[in-house]
């Protein structure tokens, strides 16, 4: 999946991995949609490069990250955004930012929580 990606799409994606990996190391990653997913007992969150089209147009720019419950999630709106999605929420970056990065690992904390309350702990 990483080969075809523009760089700066590839960097980000690869910065994302790395954060997502040490900050919830017990999520296993799978490719879905030819995206990386990061699963506990249900898929906690992905990381979605724009040039991976879903339909046949391009609808953003750069890299999303997304929770695949963030509705569940207490404290991830505004910086998540939800638009008229039930529970997905999501965020496009275009780079990394010190900002993005604490409050990622907070999300992403939070979001791996919600997958432990809701399942009864992982495997």
């Amino acid at each position: 999946m990483l080969d075809f990606l523009p760089d700066d799409e590839r960097a980000l994606t690869e910065q994302l991995r790395e954060l997502i990996i040490s900050e919830a190391p017990d999520l296993k990653e799978r490719l879905s949609f030819n995206v990386p997913f990061y699963k506990g007992r249900r898929d906690v969150c992905f990381i979605w490069p724009a040039s991976v089209l879903w339909g046949r147009t391009k609808t953003y720019e750069g890299v999303r990250f997304g929770l695949s419950y963030g509705s569940l999630v207490p404290g991830c709106e505004p910086y998540l955004q939800r638009g008229d999605r039930k529970q997905v929420c999501w965020r496009d970056l275009h780079r990394l930012t010190s900002t993005d990065e604490r409050m990622i690992r907070t999300v992403l904390r939070a979001g791996f929580a919600v997958d432990l309350e809701r399942t009864g702990g992982l495997r």
